[in-house]
């Protein structure tokens, strides 16, 4: 045992301690997340990993993923046939439970470092960005509670502008869904463009970032039920290309506000709305649109299934598509064993990140909608 704490590999556990620390400290000081971190250490951070990530056109994050599994059973085998063998460095058969002891404390030692370093990854790459300042700092919009009919009015806005980009949407399919028309690995390149037309808005967004990476398992994913994922190990944005083509756009910005520091989900829904609408396409812009749209009308019609329908019935024959295709896509994986887990999971991750309403905070986006909307109406 005393071999174990001559293990330079020792002092990795280290990292446990001092991720707990700087996430103490940024839960406790705002300012101390925004300022010192999310501004400085991460925005240089984000920038010189996912360029370098970048380079390679697959999913890193993804890879690594999928070969995980293999690679510790491979160690696991290998773990226990040490344990059998009991051999010393040239094969000398050695005392049998000294040696055995030796190599279960240095296997738990090698899984201890391991998860210290995974937790210290995940710790500067995006655990503190969930306590630094709300987006609403940068945009000074004022979220407050609002009634019903201002919610109505807001999904009336959102309805009129849905159905002006959609008149200028020609590329569809024979049922006449909306497809995109560009390749969906070539309209990433226009997303990252409406990030640099944002930034000149908001310069807390600025910065080279790769475009995003589409996923091998996207309809894995979407039996999950989930559209898209940062992986903050390797710094890359990644989304799912078997979702309709109106939602692509909006979730490849989604999780581009995620690689700029913004985790909080309401927020990242809000930066992709903000985003979709910087860019020059109307394909781009009608996504960011759709997307607020759906999530306005889920609150209103939670509120006030009449004055929904009665939203309902200004949307043009297009839209009408367009929705009915992205329900029907999606209906073939509600509630099945997979989409439940993941949802168990994702909710769960979320309230360990102080997110208290879950999965629920997708809907809070709604609020800063409207805050924007009296922000312009007023």
């Amino acid at each position: 045992m005393k071999k174990i704490s001559k293990l330079k590999r020792i002092f990795l556990l280290l990292l446990i301690p001092l991720s707990l620390i700087v996430t103490y400290i940024a839960k406790g000081n705002a300012t101390f997340a925004e300022e010192v971190f999310s501004k400085r250490i991460y925005h240089v951070l984000s920038i010189v990993v996912s360029n370098i990530t970048g380079i390679l056109p697959f999913s890193i994050g993804e890879i690594l993923l999928l070969i995980t599994p293999i690679i510790f059973t491979i160690l696991l085998i290998r773990f226990i046939l040490g344990l059998v063998r009991c051999e010393g460095n040239n094969g000398e058969i050695v005392d049998k439970r000294k040696i055995r002891r030796y190599l279960a404390a240095k296997g738990i030692l090698n899984v201890g470092c391991f998860f210290s370093v995974l937790f210290f990854c995940y710790t500067i790459g995006c655990g503190v960005n969930y306590y630094r300042y709300p987006f609403s700092h940068y945009s000074n919009l004022t979220v407050q509670e609002s009634t019903e009919e201002e919610l109505k009015e807001l999904c009336l806005s959102l309805a009129n502008q849905a159905n002006e980009l959609r008149s200028q949407i020609t590329s569809e399919d024979i049922f006449g869904v909306l497809k995109l028309p560009k390749s969906k690995l070539k309209i990433r390149t226009d997303v990252v463009q409406a990030y640099d037309n944002l930034a000149k808005t908001y310069p807390i967004l600025s910065g080279s970032y790769p475009a995003v990476k589409p996923l091998l398992v996207s309809k894995l994913m979407s039996r999950m039920e989930l559209t898209g994922i940062f992986w903050p190990f390797t710094m890359e944005a990644n989304v799912n290309i078997d979702i309709p083509d109106y939602s692509i756009p909006s979730t490849m910005a989604h999780e581009m506000a995620h690689m700029r520091g913004f985790m909080r989900e309401d927020e990242a829904n809000y930066i992709a709305y903000l985003a979709c609408k910087a860019s020059e396409l109307p394909e781009i812009r009608y996504s960011g649109i759709m997307e607020a749209l759906i999530l306005a009308g889920n609150a209103l019609y939670d509120k006030n299934v009449d004055l929904y329908h009665e939203v309902a019935t200004t949307y043009s024959t297009k839209v009408r598509i367009d929705l009915n295709a992205n329900s029907e896509y999606w209906r073939q994986f509600e509630n099945n064993t997979v989409s439940n887990v993941a949802e168990t999971v994702n909710n769960t991750y979320l309230k360990m990140n102080d997110q208290e309403d879950g999965v629920q905070s997708y809907g809070r986006m709604v609020d800063l909608l409207l805050a924007e909307y009296r922000a312009l109406h007023q």
